[in-house]
């Protein structure tokens, strides 16, 4: 029998064949001999977590009963996710919905009441959490893979830094599970006093489709630290790397029923997690119309604790005395990372008429030869939006700029015959009233307009009902410092754009949400603080 071979793995190839396997192996994989392997990898990790029934991590069982067909679930429903390379189907997923999340709900609400991970000590955490970054590490290419058919991000890009890095965010917060603590506190009367920190409870993280394998991660591993359980419903645009990063956490040692994940779509199961009675806490990533939604469910639900880390419209300012060559780079690279789809992406620039002709020359000239092709190629600098719908609304945005009198400057128009791709674009004499400066578009469109003074860029720059993040360009530490405390923003970069870290929140100010990502405020926002209290009696000091 032939057989495809990927590290320990064999894979009969009657089982690509068959019409009811979850993967469907077409032209995607003929470009590529990467990809197949990775697609050949995810189906077998999909098969056995599609084989494997609730029961297990509800009653401990060791054994695993195995379902008559791939990609059950209850109602047997299923989604397709499509390559934007080529607008083909790559895969056939898993529709869950209300009474898939339940059953999740039930395993995490098992593992938390009943089972080992909350109860375990923080070092035992850790060291299984290490296991897991280690594993992601071994499977850098296959999940950067992934990424690319999924997402259309950059190949190149997803081996060299995206992967990595959610192993790092893994790292981080397994260092931090050992050093979760209350306070001993000074009580006015003859009391002892100390605070606890402890999990928050069952956790329903929704994460957003730009970067699949960092958000995963930005919420998973905090609340792993903290102790929690959750359940993760991936973007239905993006759920291939998430189904392979909870294969990856079974092999690490994460016990069953502690990370769940369920593919679906926002109305039904990212509803039902929203709105779930046993379900303590939700994160959210996404736009701030459904972060809305989300928030109502819970509110009208538990009242569970909710964060939402939404969209933005995020300013760039360029000061008359900054490098012109920095300051392009800079301004490039705010709005054509990840083609655009940045909640953070500085898609307003605001440049000082003293270097306002000489920036937009060569930002202009930058943008035009700024190579946009197949992700997988390594000369290419952006790949194609990640399906159909965001390409048609970013070209209509293109269109009501044209409409509404900004000048453009570049751009403007798709590329090639097949797949999402979009022209760098660049839009001048941008007003604020015009819907280019107003909505977050989620692709490499930038407004531009020219300012005057400190004061006309400050106010410009607010001028948004998002509060995201801003960055600044000057020499000049003093306007450095006046502008960063003026904008009403959660991350202010100066002289420098879209730089993130471990250790540095990252949140919003006003529609862009609120709660952080980052940092020991993400893993915070995972615990409980509870209060303890005694009385003292013949002490000789309080």
């Amino acid at each position: 029998m032939m057989s495809l071979v990927l590290r320990n793995l064999r894979i009969p190839s009657q089982m690509l064949e068959r019409s009811d396997s979850i993967l469907v192996l077409g032209s995607v994989v003929e470009d590529h001999e990467d990809v197949v392997f990775v697609a050949v990898a995810l189906l077998l990790c999909l098969m056995e977590l599609s084989c494997i029934r609730w029961d297990q991590a509800l009653h401990g069982s060791d054994s695993m009963e195995v379902i008559e067909k791939p990609n059950s679930h209850i109602q047997g429903k299923t989604f397709e996710t499509i390559d934007p390379r080529t607008g083909e189907v790559v895969a056939r997923i898993a529709e869950g919905d209300k009474e898939d999340v339940d059953l999740a709900v039930k395993a995490a609400r098992h593992a938390f009441d009943e089972g080992p991970w909350p109860r375990l000590p923080g070092p035992a955490r850790a060291k299984i959490m290490m296991k897991f970054a280690d594993l992601v590490d071994q499977n850098v290419e296959e999940l950067a893979a992934l990424d690319t058919i999924d997402a259309g991000k950059l190949f190149s890009m997803g081996k060299a830094l995206d992967i990595p890095y959610t192993a790092s965010i893994l790292r981080y917060y397994a260092g931090a599970a050992d050093k979760i603590h209350g306070e001993v506190l000074k009580m006015s009367s003859e009391f002892h006093a100390y605070t606890l920190r402890e999990p928050i409870g069952v956790v329903g993280h929704i994460i957003p489709w730009n970067f699949p394998s960092c958000s995963f991660f930005l919420k998973v591993a905090p609340a792993l630290a903290a102790g929690c359980t959750m359940i993760v419903k991936p973007a239905e645009k993006t759920p291939l790397s998430a189904l392979y990063y909870a294969h990856l956490a079974k092999l690490a040692g994460i016990p069953d029923g502690v990370l769940n994940v369920v593919t679906g779509f926002g109305p039904t199961a990212g509803s039902a997690i929203s709105s779930h009675m046993e379900i303590d806490a939700v994160s959210f990533t996404g736009s701030t119309e459904v972060g809305r939604i989300v928030m109502q469910a819970a509110a009208t639900s538990n009242l569970k604790v909710v964060s939402l880390e939404l969209g933005g419209k995020s300013p760039l300012i360029i000061f008359d005395d900054a490098d012109v060559d920095i300051a392009t780079e800079l301004a490039l690279i705010g709005i054509l990372c990840n083609k655009g789809e940045i909640c953070a992406a500085s898609s307003r620039l605001y440049v000082q008429e003293g270097i306002y002709d000489k920036l937009v020359k060569k930002l202009v000239e930058k943008a035009k030869s700024w190579v946009v092709g197949d992700p997988f190629d390594p000369k290419a600098q952006q790949g194609p939006q990640i399906d159909k719908q965001q390409f048609e609304k970013i070209l209509s945005y293109i269109e009501h700029g044209k409409r509404e009198g900004a000048t453009l400057l570049t751009g403007g128009k798709p590329l090639g015959e097949k797949g999402y791709y979009i022209e760098p674009t660049i839009f001048a004499d941008v007003k604020e009233d015009m819907l280019i400066a107003k909505d977050e578009i989620f692709g490499p469109v930038l407004a531009l307009a020219k300012f005057k003074t400190i004061d006309e860029a400050i106010k410009r720059s607010n001028c948004t009902r998002y509060g995201l993040a801003a960055g600044i360009v000057t020499k000049d530490l003093n306007v450095a410092n006046t502008v960063s405390r003026s904008i009403r923003a959660g991350t202010i970069w100066i002289n420098c754009c879209l730089v993130v870290d471990n250790d540095c929140p990252l949140g919003g100010y006003k529609m862009s949400g609120f709660g952080r990502e980052f940092g020991l405020e993400a893993l915070h926002k995972y615990l409980q603080v509870k209060s303890v209290i005694t009385p003292l009696y013949n002490s000789p000091w309080l």
